[in-house]
């Protein structure tokens, strides 16, 4: 659990934090375009915006297209699955590709009224239905079992954050293995999703302090993630352990996507809450892939705050095809293989952010000292 906590927690909000704060800086302290290339120009310099800016910006359109793409076909393997285990329904390629197909049409009507109105509503009542998914297990498992396991998990994973940060494990092939197949994978997993998370907290962000910026970004979905993580984890840990249950055989017989279901088929009114589940999994993908198409609008726009519904339709289609293709071309593998292609360049392109920022910063320093001086 506290490699969950590790996988999910400080560092992919540190990720979000850092290129959300550079185009949140840029944009509304610099008035420069929204754009990621915009970010780079302390660096560059206006003439090397053009030729740099372009490959760039191509770079962060590209990251974002397979990012929301894979996103999408996860998406469409977990509901098929929630969908089978509870109504008993086949899983195969043309059911998933009519689920991608509602699910494109429900983003793309969120997406076309704006942030402040169908994104907007959409994502509180995601927040809800996650809150109201998470206090319904909570209440109805294991509770004290479950608090008593996110108190130690979580200590467990602050105590052994620094090591477990470094750690490459060069004598043991085993161990290397499962650290490319997972810790190097969600690296690369979140730094694929950054230009479009970063872009949209970017959006909402204007008005905030540094400070209250990266506290925010950082601590809260850190810390919610967490329990989240042990309100669910921890009902199946305790099922496995203390009542005898075999939710591991799920993973072999049914596939990954199933164990959540089987979880809460352990608890009461578990049909209900088995729907509100797959609903909170319809609506989190609906409001990931309506940001997306939002952001991916604002960078093939110039920046512009609003783009227009034909630009937000155009990449709205892109990416569900992306994901159709993918799914039926590989599934899992194929899906997982694309966001780490995806996610490569970015991360140089992440490191050119950090010294553009910290050296815009120390350029506004010494124009804040001269203007106290005179």
């Amino acid at each position: 659990m506290q490699y969950s906590f590790f996988h999910w927690g400080l560092h992919p909000w540190a990720v979000y934090a850092t290129i959300a704060l550079a185009l949140a800086y840029f944009k509304f302290r610099k008035k420069s375009s929204g754009l990621v290339s915009g970010i780079l120009v302390p660096l560059f310099g206006e003439k090397g915006k053009n030729v740099w800016g372009t490959i760039v910006d191509c770079i962060v359109v590209f990251a974002t297209v397979f990012r929301v793409a894979t996103s999408l076909g996860f998406g469409a393997i977990q509901i098929s699955g929630g969908l089978s285990f509870v109504f008993g329904i086949d899983q195969n390629f043309i059911y998933q590709m009519i689920i991608i197909i509602v699910v494109t049409v429900l983003y793309m009507l969120s997406a076309s009224t704006g942030v402040n109105k169908g994104i907007k509503y959409l994502s509180n009542a995601n927040i809800i239905f996650a809150f109201a998914l998470m206090v319904f297990v909570l209440i109805l498992g294991p509770t004290n079992f479950i608090l008593n396991f996110f108190t130690t998990s979580f200590g467990n994973y602050i105590q052994n954050l620094p090591s477990m940060s470094f750690r490459m494990t060069p004598f043991n092939e085993d161990n290397t293995e499962w650290i490319k197949g997972w810790t190097i994978f969600y690296w690369a997993w979140w730094i694929a999703w950054a230009p479009f998370v970063g872009t949209f907290i970017a959006r909402v962000s204007r008005g905030r302090t540094i400070r209250e910026f990266v506290l925010g970004v950082l601590l809260v979905p850190t810390i919610f993630g967490a329990l989240w993580f042990s309100v669910f984890g921890g009902s199946a840990i305790h099922l496995e352990f203390f009542e005898g249950k075999d939710i591991y055989r799920f993973v072999n017989e049914l596939g990954e996507e199933t164990v959540l279901f089987a979880v809460l088929e352990n608890l009461p009114l578990s049909t209900l809450i088995s729907l509100l589940a797959i609903l909170l999994i319809s609506t989190f993908f609906i409001t990931s892939a309506d940001s997306a198409t939002f952001v991916l609008g604002m960078q093939t726009t110039g920046g512009r705050l609003d783009p227009p519904n034909s630009v937000k339709l155009i990449w709205g289609i892109i990416q569900s095809g992306a994901a159709a293709v993918l799914l039926w071309q590989g599934g899992l593998g194929a899906l997982q293989t694309a966001s780490i292609i995806a996610a490569f360049p970015f991360t140089i392109i992440m490191l050119l952010i950090v010294a553009s920022l910290l050296k815009s910063f120390k350029q506004e320093v010494k124009e804040m000292e001269m203007r106290r001086k005179s």
